[in-house]
C-alpha cells in the first residue's frame, strides 16, 4: 500500500541552502509554517572572481539545521512524512565517488574564475543557447567543471582512475546526507550546468565533447519529484522525495503559478521570472528555464531575468565604504528625501539582458554613504525594471508582481519597483519563499494553499526623481556598453 503523502497530520521537512545561510523549515499540509532553524554560511572570496564555499562546513551548516527543527519538534517529528531540498542552482562541486570526500570548495554561482577560458566558445554561443535556453557566461557550471580538471590536482587524478563525480553541488549535498549514496540529480539543478539539452532533459554529447568533459563522472537526472533514498537524522528517517533550484520553487510558495505574474526573488541576487507554462519560449536577452519536471513528460517553463548583484552588492559597499549594518539602515534611508548619485552595478557580473562577466561597477555623481546605499539599492530595481520591460516584448505585461526574498523586507525597494514598474508589488507576510514552495509542492500542489495572513500591496505612485535617475542610468549604461564594444572592436 503507498503512503499517503497528503494526510491532514503531516508535515514537510524543507531544506533551503542560500547563499547566506542553510535553513531548515517544517510546513503543514495547509501551508503554515510549524518550525524553522536557520544556520548562517558566508562564502569566501579569495579575488573578487572567486566565491567558494568549504565544503564540509556547508554539509554541517545543513545538518545542524536539520537537527535544531527536529528537537523543536519534539514528538511531531515523527509526522514528517517528506523531505524537499532545494539549492544555488549554478553552484558546483567536485568529490571522489567511493569515499563521498570532497576534492575541492564548492565553488559559487557568482563564480567567474573561467570567464577568460571561455572567450574561445563565443562562436557557439548561439549554438548553447538553442541547446540550453542558457547564454554562454561563467556563471554556469560548465566552465568552472572544466577550469576544475585543468587546475586542480585532485580533481584530475580522481578523474583518471575512474574516481571522480562532479557537477551541480546538489548532487553533492545528496551524495553526502541520504543514507545510501547515490549519484544522482534533478534537471532544474543539471540545467545550470550549461550542459543539458532543455528538450530532451538528458546530458548532451555535443556540449560534453565542446567543453570536453567526461559523462561517467555526472550524476544521472532523474525529475524533480523522485524518491531519492532517506535521510536518517537522529531517530527518524525520511524519505526525500524533492530535489530543485532556490529560484524555482520559489515561484510555487503561494500556490500553482499564474500567468498574469511577475515573480520577483531577492536576496544574494535577485531573479524575475514570468511563467510560461509547458511552452518553452527563447529570447535574446532572457533565460529559457526548466523549473519543474514532475515526471517524464510534464515540465514547467518561465523566462527568466537575473540581477548577479542584489544582497551581495550592498555587502560589498558596507565592505568599501565602512558601513556596519547596512541591511537594517536601509529601509530608513531610502524613506528619507535623498539625492543620490547612479550606480552602474556589475557586482558577481552584469546579468541579462546583456551578460557581461566582467563588467566594471562605478559611481556617477558623488554622494555620502548613505546616497551610495540607495544609489545600490536603486541600482537593483533598475535592472530588474530593465528585465521586466524585456519580457514585456515576449508576451502581455503582466498585471502585478510577487516580491519574496531576504531584500523584499524594505518597503523602500518594494515601492521603487512598483513605482518604476508602474505595476502593483505584492509582498506576502512569509518572504522566505523556497521552503514554503518546497512544501507545497511536497504536499502535491493542493488546490487550497492558504496564506495565514495577507501580505502588503505597494502600489504605484508618481516619482519623476526615481524616473529621471533610470532615464539617466539606461543612457549611462549605454554608453558603456557602447564604448565597451569600440574597445573590442580595436582589440580584435
Amino acid at each position: 500500500m503507498s503512503q499517503d503523502f497528503t494526510a491532514i497530520n503531516n508535515l514537510y521537512l524543507c531544506l533551503d541552502q542560500g547563499g547566506q545561510a542553510s535553513r531548515a523549515m517544517v510546513f503543514d499540509n495547509n501551508g503554515q509554517l510549524v518550525a524553522q532553524a536557520r544556520e548562517a554560511l558566508e562564502a569566501k572570496q579569495p579575488s573578487d572572481d572567486r566565491v567558494e564555499y568549504p565544503a564540509e562546513e556547508m554539509l554541517a551548516s545543513i545538518r545542524r539545521a536539520i537537527e535544531k527543527v527536529l528537537d523543536s519538534l519534539g514528538e511531531r517529528r515523527r509526522d514528517i512524512s517528506a523531505a524537499g531540498l532545494a539549492t544555488q542552482r549554478s553552484n558546483i562541486a567536485c568529490w571522489d565517488k567511493q569515499t563521498g570526500e570532497a576534492l575541492m570548495p564548492i565553488l559559487g554561482w557568482q563564480d567567474r574564475r573561467a570567464h577568460q577560458w571561455l572567450q574561445q566558445l563565443k562562436p557557439q554561443t548561439n549554438f548553447i543557447h538553442r541547446r540550453t535556453g542558457l547564454f554562454l557566461n561563467s556563471h554556469c557550471g560548465a566552465s568552472k567543471l572544466r577550469w576544475c580538471l585543468d587546475n586542480i590536482a585532485e580533481v584530475k587524478q580522481a578523474a583518471d582512475e575512474g574516481r571522480l563525480a562532479f557537477g551541480p553541488m546538489a548532487s553533492f549535498i545528496l551524495y553526502r546526507l541520504l543514507d545510501e549514496p547515490r549519484l544522482l540529480t534533478d534537471p532544474v539543478n543539471a540545467s545550470r550546468t550549461q550542459l543539458l539539452n532543455i528538450r530532451n532533459r538528458d546530458w548532451d554529447p555535443e556540449l560534453l565533447k565542446l567543453f570536453g568533459l567526461p559523462t561517467q563522472a555526472l550524476p544521472k537526472i532523474v525529475p524533480n519529484l523522485y524518491g531519492f533514498g532517506n535521510l536518517t537524522i537522529k531517530d527518524i528517517s525520511i524519505p526525500l522525495r524533492l530535489l530543485s533550484g532556490d529560484q524555482s520553487t520559489a515561484i510555487y510558495a503561494y500556490g500553482a503559478v499564474q500567468p498574469d505574474t511577475a515573480y520577483v526573488n531577492i536576496g544574494t541576487g535577485a531573479f524575475v521570472s514570468r511563467p510560461s507554462g509547458m511552452a518553452r519560449i527563447f529570447s535574446s536577452y532572457l533565460l529559457t528555464s526548466l523549473v519543474l519536471q514532475k515526471d517524464n513528460k510534464d515540465c514547467d517553463y518561465v523566462l527568466e531575468g537575473t540581477v548577479n548583484g542584489a544582497a551581495s552588492a550592498l555587502k560589498w559597499l558596507a565592505r568599501e565604504e565602512g558601513i556596519d549594518n547596512i541591511f537594517e539602515k536601509l529601509d530608513q534611508w531610502l524613506q528619507e528625501p535623498n539625492q543620490p548619485p547612479v550606480f552602474l552595478n556589475g557586482v558577481g557580473g552584469l546579468g541579462s539582458p546583456w551578460w557581461i562577466a566582467d563588467f566594471k561597477s562605478c559611481f556617477h555623481g558623488q554622494g555620502s554613504k548613505q546616497e551610495k546605499a540607495i544609489a545600490v539599492a536603486e541600482s537593483i530595481i533598475f535592472l530588474l525594471n530593465a528585465n521586466l520591460e524585456k519580457m514585456h516584448h515576449l508576451a502581455s505585461p503582466p498585471e502585478q508582481i510577487q516580491i519574496t526574498g531576504g531584500l523584499a523586507q524594505i518597503d523602500g525597494l518594494c515601492q521603487r519597483l512598483a513605482d518604476l514598474s508602474n505595476l502593483p508589488v505584492y509582498r506576502p507576510r512569509e518572504i522566505e519563499a523556497t521552503a514554503r514552495g518546497i512544501a507545497f509542492l511536497l504536499a502535491d500542489c493542493p488546490e487550497h494553499w492558504p496564506e495565514t495572513d495577507i501580505g502588503i500591496w505597494f502600489t504605484p505612485q508618481p516619482n519623476a526623481a526615481l524616473e529621471a535617475r533610470y532615464t539617466e542610468w539606461n543612457m549611462l549604461m549605454q554608453n558603456e556598453l557602447k564604448t565597451r564594444n569600440q574597445q573590442s572592436r580595436l582589440v580584435s
